[in-house]
């Protein structure tokens, strides 16, 4: 199958990564190829081309989407144009592979959704946090009721990337393109992560931050900061937990920061991005000695992956940020391949798009707003 790639900043570059080292890392006769790019100027189309081999390119997404020999869209591109980008490659009978968010509305996301289940197209929104080894491993512990009733989360995703106002400001600060800001760029890994391991969410109380209020624009001039660099939610779950969900492009010291501790009536886990290869475990069902027993144990998952994974470079190798993203590709090219539905699904990335709009507006109206 030929795969379109639409957009090639840091998300295009990974996702060619991904799809060009699925074959070291998984068993499979998937045979695909990037075999055409799109960037928004032709020269920067040419050199990408030019430098990573890939047999076309264009500065128009269109010449991708209605090209017949193209068979999948991959949606690179900045937040503003995936609505269209998507709606367009679905209605043209392509599958997509969606970085998130979806949309920037939720009614966007749901009918880009409907829409795919219509047309009967393989869809799939790039969540690559939950095929790190250890978040298969936490999912694994939640299904097998380790934790019990989940009582309480804490979960964090921090930057430092916005903390110096002379440096000029991204798109993804610029809520015209991002369509919100830090919440809408880290707030959407943060909040599936808690869908997929702890359910549906009942009510939510958003608050965003803005500290610093003007600084250099894209351009380097003067430029009133209109999106958030920092959101802090509270929020109950359908199954009655309570929880704290926090996203920060302004915290000194932070690199890459995704954080998490889940507790229940039988256990606890705890995760940290910067520690990859592990995950903490509490088991309270183990009966403590005089001298004490209990204590977190820290489960080695590295590059432990069930057939047909785990095979490149060994399962005890350790893994990184990247492979989660190649495991996310490998599975949306299998359910492709095998015509089944990809998870995370527009479905999900719908859902998760809901819960960022109700707690945006949770903040601007200074109340909980129900799911």
């Amino acid at each position: 199958m030929k795969i379109g790639l639409l957009g090639f900043g840091s998300m295009g570059r990974t996702h060619l990564y991904s799809v060009r080292n699925i074959p070291f890392f998984f068993n499979g006769e998937y045979n695909i190829e990037v075999a055409s790019v799109c960037t928004a100027h032709l020269d920067k189309a040419r050199d990408t081309a030019t430098r990573f081999s890939i047999p076309n390119y264009t500065d128009n997404e269109d010449d991708i989407i209605y090209n017949s020999e193209i068979d999948i869209i991959d949606v690179c591109t900045p937040n503003i144009y995936h609505y269209n980008t998507v709606k367009k490659a679905i209605l043209a009978g392509k599958h997509v592979y969606c970085e998130k968010p979806l949309a920037v509305t939720y009614e966007q996301a749901r009918e880009l959704a409907t829409l795919a289940k219509e047309k009967g197209v393989i869809c799939g929104i790039v969540f690559n946090n939950r095929f790190l080894s250890p978040i298969l491993k936490a999912k694994e512990l939640v299904e097998n009721d380790k934790l019990g009733k989940i009582i309480s989360f804490s979960i964090k995703y921090l930057h430092s990337s916005a903390l110096d106002t002379n440096k000029n400001a991204g798109w993804k600060q610029d809520r015209d393109i991002c369509g919100g800001g830090t919440f809408f760029d880290l707030g959407p890994h943060v909040v599936d992560l808690i869908y997929y391991l702890c359910g549906e969410f009942d009510e939510v109380m958003g608050k965003a931050q803005i500290a610093y209020p003007e600084r250099k624009g894209v351009d380097g001039s003067t430029w009133q900061t209109n999106a958030d660099e920092a959101f802090y939610m509270l929020a109950t779950l359908k199954n009655g937990a309570h929880g704290t969900i926090e996203v920060s492009k302004i915290t000194t010291g932070a690199n890459d920061d995704l954080r998490f501790e889940i507790h229940g009536e039988k256990g606890s886990i705890m995760f940290d991005l910067m520690q990859p290869n592990y995950l903490e475990l509490y088991d309270a069902t183990v009966k403590d000695g005089d001298y004490g027993t209990r204590g977190y144990k820290t489960i080695e998952c590295v590059n432990r992956y069930p057939s047909p994974a785990g095979i490149f470079p060994g399962q005890k190798a350790p893994i990184g940020w990247l492979r989660g993203h190649i495991g996310s590709y490998f599975e949306f090219i299998k359910s492709v391949f095998e015509n089944k539905q990809f998870s995370p699904s527009l479905d999900d990335g719908a859902y998760v798009q809901k819960i960022l709009e109700r707690a945006t507006i949770s903040s601007k109206e200074n109340r909980w707003i129900k799911i």
